[in-house]
């Protein structure tokens, strides 16, 4: 068993490159990895790691060990659980990031389902709208809305996100609804800085199946997404959203849509992990959930 429990601990350390963030991950203490380290090291006769003051990388003879001990905790993993479909075997930390527009309550009802069904999963969720390193911050998947930048993460997608234009009754009383897209030359809107590219994301319509993006002239530029919802709730100006994120405010009249004849083609949900193979048991189980849970989820505004 301890050797089983080594082996973990240096596939998590080989994972994220730092024996501080193995140890939060696994809830360790730090000095109790370094230890399992050192004596995997020494009953093997070999170093596994090159360490440095900033950085923990895998040698030669690590890398070459990794893959044999990313299929041994595999096959182990599908060894204990193939008898069992309920999830109580499916132990460990699972760390998922979601952008802000799911940080909605239904959104949040349905993982507590998913806590239901596997009941020895310790899930941490993040919620942010920036570029997240799954690696370096030790995440193992996350949630995302649009197109994605190319890079060596596996992207899935799971839905598309309907897109909405609105503005709160109070800002249209004011100054008029418009009608046309040429109309919006004369309104106020609100505008995103993307924490992926770090710009300003323009609106999209389409006119005949073509997309004509436009920058608003906005008077605030917000950099969250429920904050930038909530501006066109208070009337700072009209938004374009997912609809998963302003569902609630079109329910209760809060916010009212606009210009629904240009409504712009749906944009990709997509889960991003890091690894097609060798994915963790709970990574696993919760791609998997997902996939079948998400069609559910906000089907107004939610397209698969």
């Amino acid at each position: 068993m301890e050797l089983l429990q080594s082996m973990r601990l240096f596939a998590r350390l080989a994972e994220l490159g730092s024996f501080t963030k193995a140890a939060e991950s696994l809830d360790i203490g730090r000095p109790q990895v370094t230890r399992y380290i050192q004596e995997l090291e020494t009953s093997l006769g070999v170093r596994l790691f090159q360490r440095t003051t900033r950085k923990v990388a895998l040698t030669a003879e690590g890398e070459r060990f990794y893959e044999r001990v990313q299929e041994i905790l595999a096959g182990i993993a599908a060894a204990t659980s193939m008898f069992d479909r309920s999830g109580a075997t499916l132990t460990g930390r699972l760390r998922v990031d979601i952008p802000s527009a799911f940080a909605q309550m239904k959104f949040i009802n349905s993982l507590k389902e998913f806590t239901v069904c596997y009941p020895s999963i310790n899930m941490v969720l993040g919620v942010t709208d920036r570029a997240v390193d799954l690696i370096g911050e030790g995440v193992d998947c996350a949630l995302r809305i649009g197109d994605l930048p190319d890079s060596t993460l596996i992207a899935r997608p799971v839905a598309m996100a309907t897109m909405v234009t609105c503005a709160a009754p109070g800002y249209l009383n004011e100054h008029g609804e418009p009608k046309t897209l040429d109309d919006l030359a004369s309104h106020r809107g609100v505008n995103f800085l993307s924490g992926q590219s770090n710009r300003t994301l323009p609106w999209h319509f389409s006119v005949k199946g073509r997309d004509r993006s436009f920058v608003p002239d906005a008077g605030i530029t917000v950099t969250e997404s429920n904050a930038y919802v909530q501006c066109g709730v208070s009337g700072f100006g009209i938004i374009q959203a997912p609809g998963i994120a302003v569902a609630e405010h079109l329910e209760s009249r809060g916010l009212v849509e606009i210009l629904k004849p240009y409504r712009p083609a749906p944009r990709p949900v997509s889960l991003l992990y890091p690894s097609r193979t060798h994915l963790a048991p709970q990574v696993q189980a919760f791609i998997e959930w997902l996939q079948e849970r998400f069609p559910y989820l906000h089907s107004d505004w939610l397209e698969l």
